[in-house]
């Protein structure tokens, strides 16, 4: 029996105090840490101190005790002795461990989950979940990089007096960069550039939703139009342009636009997979011989489009308002406003009782896509391209383009409150294909000091883009074939070169050169007002610059963020709509062949590889 412990020392009173390490009163002692232990386990405390050959309290007592051991443990009155009663384990030891434990586990948990949902989200599983209603609208600033923004962003403020902090709409909705290049080539095109986004893919520059093996791709709209959304397209130019073709046909090559306008209304091998197409390029879709007409064959696509698929048709500015902003459309709805491209926006304000506007297209299909989904299970998606900020720099016209952007930021303003203010769950993605014209706004001239500025004044005298101005001193060189160069250098600076530009004081060397070759008086017209501006070009073609990406945000828009591959934003679209892209990819190859791919046209095709167009043929086929 171990000895009698000392009386109990009464504590402010006559309680007695007991020790934390038994039921018995004891008189407490202070051990390290300040905690009381009695005189008797004080003494054994220390003897396990200095004693190597005893185990530690940690070795000897288990964390978690095995209560059937406990049940079958009989009481001891030795249990006091030294070996039989160690000081008891301390609580917030095994507390410790157990919240470990658990953290440890939770976490486990919350990535296994975060993983299997981030695939099930891409894959859905190895089957597509039923997709909720929504809306996807994709707007392409074709050519734009951040450059232009600059430019845009700069000449606004100047024109409008706006302090240096105010931005574009598109700045409040930057959410990352994308990289370009395309299969073949560090440079993309812009079909190359409409394919990854259209299906997912990088391809060859010139290719029409066809992979390098020539084999045809699925695209977005494809598959949305398959699962049940309504669909459409809304562009400046050509409606069989590279970036639209791109989500609806399927061709070698982007020449084939007599192909990828009978595939548009529906003759392809899916049918009708559009429902709205308003932008220009009447001409393909006329048959040949007849005014207007660009067409190689005889084919009528706009009365086969009528006839056998049911389009209803606007060809003018008159039919445009009748369709009173998408409040008055009978689909399917097909708009030819331009025999080619729509007017740039710099021209085309002084004719806009001919031209629709981007901005009154794209409203027009987003209250007619609304109106007819309105009682449906699905949404709509929408492509929707600002396709001639890239022709501006094409020709390197700082002016033509500024406006073309201020046009593109407007429409966007006007999509993303439409985002904002729907009803169904809306969400914008918006991105270029690639820059265009290696723009830098700040111009060094060979021979003088550097100058750190560039004048967004000198844009603002600008009242026609170069285009335009090429296209009148054309048509008036041809109708005046026995005026001298000294009249007609008198003429260009008095017509053109001063009310059109803003310029006063050409030189004459400038002058010369727009008399001695009016072909090129398109790129000389540009040269004049960047120089006078101070805006640098590098190129006439396609640069490899990143570009920007913008959107309207979301979690799901998460997986965008950052700098990511154009094929990515094609990925994206897919998994927001929910929409199964690989088996459109399986039927179109299951019924498309060569033929179909454009062999009726293929005296379009250079007479190389289809990939491999040179910049030169690029550039004539774009203008």
């Amino acid at each position: 029996m171990p000895p009698k412990p000392p009386d109990a020392i009464p504590s402010n009173g006559d309680e007695q105090v007991t020790a934390p390490c038994c039921t018995q009163t004891k008189t407490p002692q202070t051990l390290e840490g300040g905690r009381g232990w009695c005189a008797l386990c004080v003494q054994r405390k220390m003897a396990n101190k200095t004693s190597p050959s005893k185990q530690s309290t940690s070795e000897r007592t288990p964390l978690i005790s095995n209560p059937s051991d406990d049940s079958r443990r009989q009481p001891n009155p030795d249990d006091a002795s030294d070996d039989a009663d160690p000081l008891p384990p301390g609580p917030s030891r095994l507390r410790e461990i157990i919240l470990f434990i658990w953290a440890l586990v939770a976490t486990a948990a919350v990535i296994v989950l975060a993983v299997w949902a981030q695939h099930r989200n891409q894959t859905g599983g190895g089957q597509f979940r039923h997709p909720t209603k929504r809306n996807l609208i994709f707007m392409v600033s074709d050519g734009m990089g951040p450059a232009s923004l600059s430019l845009t962003r700069s000449f606004r403020q100047h024109i409008h007096g706006l302090p240096e902090d105010d931005v574009l709409t598109l700045d409040k909705h930057f959410w990352g960069s994308s990289r370009t290049r395309s299969s073949n080539s560090l440079v993309t095109d812009s079909a190359a550039g409409a394919t990854a986004f259209s299906c997912g893919k990088k391809s060859y520059n010139g290719a029409i939703s066809v992979l390098p093996d020539y084999e045809p791709c699925g695209t977005v709209l494809e598959a949305a139009k398959r699962a049940g959304f309504m669909t459409g397209l809304v562009v400046t130019t050509d409606i069989t342009d590279a970036t639209p073709a791109c989500f609806a046909s399927h061709v070698l090559t982007r020449a084939m636009n007599d192909d990828i306008a009978l595939q548009e209304v529906g003759a392809g091998p899916l049918g009708r997979v559009v429902d709205i197409m308003l932008g220009g390029g009447r001409c393909h879709f006329l048959p040949n011989g007849t005014e207007g007409s660009c067409r190689l064959d005889s084919e009528d696509v706009v009365a086969k489009a009528q006839d056998e698929f049911g389009w209803s048709y606007a060809g003018d500015r008159k039919a445009f308002d009748a369709l009173q902003l998408g409040e008055k459309v009978s689909f399917p709805q097909l708009g030819l406003f331009a025999p080619g491209d729509i007017p740039f926006e710099l021209d085309r304000r002084n004719m806009s009782d001919v031209y629709p506007s981007l901005s009154e297209m794209a409203t027009t299909a987003l209250r007619a896509l609304e109106k007819a989904t309105e009682n449906s299970d699905h949404g709509f998606f929408l492509m929707i391209e600002g396709s001639r900020i890239d022709h501006a720099g094409h020709i390197n016209d700082p002016a033509a383009q500024v406006h073309e952007v201020l046009e593109y930021d407007k429409t966007f303003k006007h999509v993303s409150d439409f985002v904002k203010n729907s009803k169904t769950e809306s969400l914008l993605v918006a991105t270029s294909d690639h820059e265009t014209g290696g723009l830098a706004t700040a111009l060094q001239e060979p021979g003088h000091l550097p100058v750190y500025n560039w004048y967004p004044r000198q844009l603002a005298k600008a009242t026609a883009s170069a285009e335009l101005l090429s296209k009148k001193f054309i048509q008036h060189v041809a109708n005046n074939k026995a005026k001298s160069k000294d009249d007609l250098k008198k003429w260009v600076n008095q017509e053109l070169v001063i009310p059109g530009l803003g310029i006063e004081n050409a030189h004459p060397e400038e002058l010369d050169a727009l008399v001695n070759d009016p072909g090129v008086s398109v790129q000389t017209f540009a040269a004049m007002i960047s120089l006078r501006a101070h805006i640098g070009w590098s190129t006439h073609g396609h640069t490899a610059l990143d570009v920007n990406v913008y959107s309207t945000g979301g979690e799901e828009a998460m997986q965008i963020r950052g700098n990511i591959e154009n094929t990515d934003v094609g990925k994206f679209l897919r998994s927001y709509l929910n929409v199964d892209v690989d088996k459109i990819t399986d039927e179109l190859r299951e019924k498309m062949n060569i033929k179909q791919l454009g062999a009726m046209s293929m005296q379009q095709l250079p007479a190389e590889d289809p990939g491999s167009w040179s910049q030169e043929q690029e550039y004539a086929h774009l203008l």
